[in-house]
C-alpha cells in the first residue's frame, strides 16, 4: 500500500494524505470513465456548457475553505483570496466560444456534395495537475475538455493533494455524471503504466521537464497525443522608454508573487543601460514592501515555497551567484527560517554563466541586467532552453510586435506580464513543452477533426 502525503510548508506537518489506487484499481475505474463517456458526448452542447458553469460556481461556493486549504498546502497566502477569479474567467469564456470554435467547417453544401470538417472529441482526458496553481491551471483543461464531450481522469499533484477531490466533488453536486468526471489518487509508476498501456485518448500534463519526459516515455508507441507544459524561465525587458515605475511594479510581482513559483514568473530581467540604475532602485524598493510570514496571517503577503526541497534550490543558486560575483540587494528576513520560508532576492552583476540566470528558479529571487540594444536584449532572452512567456516594456507597439518576431517563446507580453489570457492560446516552445490550451487552439487540441464528404445521389 502506497500512502500519498501533503506534507504542509507552513509547519511542516501531515496535512493531509490519501492511498494510491493499486493498478488494477485504477484500470477499472478508468474503464468506467470511459464507458460514461459516449452518453456524455450524446448530449446537448448546451446542456454541458450549463453543467460546467454549475460546476464551476459550485467550486466558488466552497472558496472560504479553499483559501486556507491552499494555504496549508502550498504556502499561498490567504490574503492573495485564492484562485476562483482566474477560474471564472477562463471557464466563461471557453463556454461563450464553445459552439463557434466547434461548429463544423463547411468546405461546400451544393446540390452535388456536402464537405465539412466536424470536431469529435478525443474520448478520455487524463489530466496531471500541478501544485503551484492547482485549480486555475487544471480548469485549463478540465473545463473545455468536458464542454467538448470528452471524460476526464484528474490526478494532481500530491502537495495538492485535495485539489482534484475538491473540484470533483464541485463539478458531481453541481449535476456532472460522476462517472464522467474523476479524481483518482496515484502514484508516478502505476499513472506511466496507464499511460503505456493506452488507458486515455489524451494525456495533459503540467509540472516539470523532467515529469514531461517520463509522461513522453511512458506514452511512446501508443500514438497517444500529449499536451505539455514544462519548465520556464520567462525573460522582461525594459527598454529606454518604459513607464519605469509600472515596470518595476509588473515585473517585481511577477517575479515574487505565488514565492515566484509561476509557471509564467518573471526569472530574468534586461533593463537599457540608460535606465539601469533608476529600475533596480525602483525594484528593490518594490520587494522590500514584501511581508514574509505565516500565509494564514491575513497581513502576510509572501508565503514559504510548497517546500524546503524548493527553497534550498533557489538558495543554491543565489549563493553560486554571489560567490562568483554577484551583488544581492535585500536582506534576510527575520521569518527565514532556513526552511520553506525564504527571503526574497535582486541580484545584479549577474551573467548567464550562472545558473540563476539559465535554470529554473521557480522561486522568489531575480536577476537584472543592463543592455546596450534591442539586439543585446533579443540574444540574451532568446538563451534558454525554455520558451513560455517574454515581457516587454516600451510605449511603440510596433517595436515591441517586431522584437516579438524574433523572439522565441508562446506568447508575447508589452506593459505587462504573468497573466493567461482566456482568449488566446497559452502555449510554449523548446523544453516548455507543445500543444496549447484555452481559445479556440485549446478546444481542437482537445478534439480530433473528422472528415465528411458526402455526395448526393441525383437522378
Amino acid at each position: 500500500m502506497t500512502m500519498l502525503k501533503c506534507v504542509s510548508p507552513v509547519d511542516g506537518s501531515v496535512f493531509a494524505e490519501r492511498e494510491a489506487l493499486p493498478f488494477d484499481a485504477a484500470e477499472a475505474l478508468v474503464r468506467r470513465v470511459r464507458a460514461a463517456q459516449r452518453r456524455w458526448a450524446a448530449r446537448p452542447m448546451d446542456e454541458r456548457v450549463d453543467l460546467v458553469l454549475n460546476g464551476m460556481e459550485r467550486l466558488g461556493a466552497m472558496n472560504d475553505e479553499i483559501v486556507p486549504e491552499l494555504a496549508w498546502m502550498m504556502g499561498r497566502p490567504v490574503r492573495h483570496g485564492g484562485e476562483f477569479g482566474g477560474v471564472r474567467e477562463r471557464t466563461e469564456y471557453v463556454s461563450r466560444i464553445a459552439a463557434t470554435a466547434l461548429a463544423p467547417m463547411q468546405v461546400e453544401g451544393s446540390e452535388r456534395f456536402r464537405r465539412e470538417v466536424r470536431r469529435e472529441p478525443h474520448g478520455l482526458v487524463l489530466v496531471v495537475a500541478p501544485w503551484n496553481y492547482p485549480y486555475l491551471t487544471a480548469i485549463n483543461t478540465v473545463a473545455p475538455a468536458l464542454i467538448a464531450g470528452n471524460a476526464v481522469v484528474i490526478k494532481h499533484a500530491t502537495q495538492t493533494l485535495l485539489a482534484g477531490e475538491r473540484l470533483v466533488r464541485a463539478f458531481v453536486e453541481a449535476g456532472v455524471p460522476e462517472d464522467v468526471f474523476a479524481n483518482v489518487f496515484l502514484d508516478h509508476a502505476t499513472t506511466e503504466r496507464l499511460i503505456a498501456a493506452r488507458a486515455f485518448d489524451f494525456v495533459n500534463f503540467t509540472g516539470s521537464i523532467e515529469g514531461g519526459r517520463a509522461i513522453e516515455r511512458a506514452a511512446a508507441g501508443t500514438f497517444t497525443p500529449l499536451g505539455l507544459e514544462l519548465g520556464g524561465k520567462d525573460p522582461g525587458y525594459v527598454m529606454e522608454d518604459a513607464d519605469l515605475g509600472a515596470a518595476a511594479v509588473t515585473l517585481m510581482d511577477g517575479a515574487m508573487y505565488n514565492s515566484g513559483q509561476c509557471c509564467c514568473g518573471i526569472e530574468r530581467i534586461y533593463v537599457h543601460r540608460a535606465r539601469y540604475d533608476d529600475f533596480v532602485e525602483a525594484a528593490v524598493a518594490e520587494v522590500r514592501k514584501l511581508r514574509l510570514g505565516n500565509p494564514l496571517d491575513p497581513e502576510t503577503t509572501l508565503g514559504p515555497m510548497a517546500s524546503r526541497r524548493f527553497a534550498d534550490a533557489v538558495r543554491r543558486q543565489v549563493e553560486e551567484a554571489m560567490a562568483a560575483g554577484a551583488t544581492a540587494h535585500l536582506p534576510r528576513l527575520q521569518a527565514d527560517d532556513g526552511g520553506a520560508y525564504l527571503s526574497p532576492q535582486i541580484l545584479t552583476g549577474v551573467t548567464h554563466e550562472m545558473s540563476v540566470m539559465r535554470d529554473e528558479s521557480f522561486g522568489p529571487v531575480v536577476g537584472i541586467m543592463p543592455v546596450d540594444s534591442d539586439d543585446e536584449a533579443l540574444r540574451l532572452m532568446n538563451d534558454s532552453r525554455y520558451g513560455l512567456t517574454a515581457s516587454l516594456w516600451t510605449a511603440d507597439t510596433d517595436r515591441a510586435a517586431a522584437l516579438g518576431e524574433r523572439l522565441e517563446t508562446g506568447t508575447v507580453f508589452m506593459n505587462r506580464a504573468d497573466y493567461l489570457d482566456p482568449a488566446l492560446c497559452w502555449t510554449g516552445c523548446k523544453e516548455t513543452g507543445r500543444g496549447g490550451a484555452l481559445g479556440v487552439i485549446g478546444f481542437h487540441n482537445l478534439t480530433r477533426p473528422k472528415s465528411y464528404h458526402l455526395k448526393r445521389v441525383t437522378a
